[in-house]
């Protein structure tokens, strides 16, 4: 059975976590790995529930969608609420603080990265707060590389967004560097 990856990135309509989603599998396809995603969201666009899902494979993917999480992203705190025991044992939980608090009980590390106080203060854009993330989570991770989400950048925020998203992509990985050490 091929190694298989899966990824739950979650938060409230707005703040860009199907954009985040597709960023990050995008960057899996662009280096040639097997990718599936899926995305879904509440009957409100902004501030319902949001999640986007992404399974990594080293071969064909039988069943596209998500299980269990390796690895959950959460920009809220509903979401984190919702979803931090859906992870599997020893995986990863990146969270946006200290706009969610973490609690004891998952068996998983649990990382805070102050995205959106990063977007605010140094890139005074609180709606980069997903691609800080992203570039922390690809730093901790090594789950795709740098150059391959820049590509998806490129093809998916191009024009105007694509030097705030590259900044704001690098601050997140300057980040996910002090954390992973």
């Amino acid at each position: 059975m091929p190694g298989i990856t899966q990824v739950r990135w979650c938060g409230f309509g707005g703040q860009g976590v199907v954009l985040a989603g597709l960023l990050l599998g995008q960057a899996g396809v662009l280096q040639g790995r097997y990718v599936a995603g899926s995305n879904s969201y509440g009957a409100q666009a902004r501030g319902s529930g949001c999640k986007s899902e992404v399974v990594f494979s080293d071969g064909p993917i039988d069943f596209p969608h998500l299980t269990t999480a390796d690895i959950l992203v959460t920009m809220s705190q509903a979401a984190y609420d919702q979803y931090c025991t859906d992870v599997v044992p020893g995986g990863l939980i990146v969270y946006d603080a200290p706009h969610v608090t973490p609690r004891k009980g998952p068996d998983a590390r649990q990382v805070g990265i102050p995205a959106t106080d990063a977007a605010l203060n140094k890139l005074r854009n609180k709606q980069a707060a997903n691609i800080v993330l992203l570039g922390a989570l690809v730093e901790m991770t090594s789950l795709v590389s740098p150059s391959a989400v820049e590509r998806a950048i490129g093809q998916h925020g191009g024009g105007r967004f694509l030097k705030p998203n590259l900044e704001a992509f690098n601050t997140g990985r300057e980040m996910g560097r002090q954390v992973h050490g």
